[in-house]
């Protein structure tokens, strides 16, 4: 039975960073190349996203926004009917994207030459962020029990030094798929609480859980780090409109919620229209169907990835519970990382993000997107098979 993700859109002279800049960064020609590296899918919105914006050019004025109060009540439905979590509205700031709001963050409250911790390998930007505003970035390596990541407190605890101020989690984790569990987010909280750290939660891809998981929100999972809590939701992630820029930075503490606004407003961010309509018709019971097909959809092209990757020797796809983001170790294969990238590029030609990116541990990894329809994770799964043959 066909899916409506299963139509291939052409993207390619459409300005899209995923298919228009593949050749540039990775050397792979979008003529013959498939784009899997960013972090955006290949998929269409819901239709309830698509009308908010036709509505918004039948209107043909693109005036200031005001009157927010739909967008707020929208995003609370949303985090009560998918998580269970009941934000106040008033605690709820809108950034221009996540990593905007990371930023933000890193700048309200740490100075030049403090520490951020960050679990590594992590998603690329946040390293990116701290480091461009000359911060230091901490690393405490995540530990591989059972195939997958966890944390080691006892270690990390051993190399905090007293200079770190803030520390950013990734939940769900990018790029090893975890859904952390309760007792971990436990743990991170006992962390922060500990070193006295400011805990950023970044749950951007919350709603991209495979069937049979729970993602728990970190204000529910520990309620006694709330005066440290700044929490970062968005709908770009889950309903594939990166491009609008608006995220959710929700900050249950009225102290910090006001340090965070006054920064805001100091620098003069905030959203753009576009974004506040797509978000308020995407969290909505019509958008909610959407991502429960996308999920099962999602969910069948990591079977098949997984099945293609681990069949080849010396390679293994971690097993994941979350996002469309494959997180493949090549160590097995005895090859130094140039090698394998090379396999992967110029031979499959499929652009992938490289692991050394996301920080220490990602060394013998590559990030492969595989929110794309199946025909084309397929075609990715053969093309590795083959450029890998001579290890069958």
């Amino acid at each position: 039975m066909s899916s409506r993700f299963d139509e291939e859109i052409a993207r390619v002279g459409t300005h899209s960073a995923k298919w228009d800049m593949m050749e540039t960064i990775y050397g792979v020609s979008p003529e013959d190349g498939i784009a899997m590296w960013v972090a955006d899918m290949d998929f269409r919105p819901p239709d309830c996203v698509q009308r908010a914006v036709q509505a918004m050019a039948d209107h043909g004025v693109y005036g200031y926004f005001g009157n927010d109060a739909p967008y707020r009540e929208a995003i609370c439905w949303w985090m009560c009917e998918r998580h269970g979590w009941e934000p106040d509205p008033a605690s709820i700031l809108t950034t221009n994207g996540l990593v905007n709001g990371v930023g933000l963050a890193v700048d309200t409250w740490t100075e030049p030459g403090d520490g951020v911790v960050l679990f590594t390998p992590v998603y690329h930007a946040f390293g990116r962020v701290i480091r461009s505003a000359g911060r230091e970035v901490v690393e405490c390596p995540l530990a591989i029990r059972d195939g997958v990541y966890t944390y080691d407190f006892d270690a990390y605890d051993a190399v905090m030094t007293g200079r770190e101020k803030m520390v950013v989690l990734c939940s769900p984790h990018n790029p090893g798929g975890r859904v952390w569990t309760r007792d971990e987010l436990q743990g991170v909280a006992a962390f922060a609480k500990r070193h006295d750290l400011i805990l950023v939660s970044d749950e951007i891809h919350h709603d991209l859980v495979m069937p049979g998981q729970t993602h728990v929100p970190m204000t529910l999972a520990a309620p006694e780090i709330e005066d440290q809590l700044v929490m970062m939701t968005a709908t770009t992630k889950t309903f594939n409109i990166a491009g609008c820029h608006t995220g959710n930075v929700i900050i249950p503490d009225a102290g910090l919620r006001k340090a965070y606004a006054q920064r805001m407003a100091a620098l003069g961010t905030g959203p753009n229209a576009f974004g506040i309509h797509m978000a308020t018709a995407a969290y909505s019971a019509e958008g909610a169907a959407w991502v429960d097909e996308l999920s099962e959809y999602l969910d069948g092209n990591r079977r098949l990835l997984d099945e293609m990757v681990n069949a080849i020797p010396g390679v293994r796809s971690m097993p994941m519970e979350a996002t469309y983001l494959a997180w493949v170790d090549f160590s097995g294969t005895g090859m130094e990382p140039a090698e394998f990238r090379r396999r992967v590029e110029a031979e499959a030609k499929l652009a992938v993000n490289h692991g050394e990116t996301f920080g220490l541990g990602g060394e013998t990894f590559l990030r492969f997107n595989f929110a794309t329809p199946r025909a084309r994770v397929e075609e990715a799964g053969r093309r590795l098979q083959s450029a890998f043959a001579d290890l069958q």
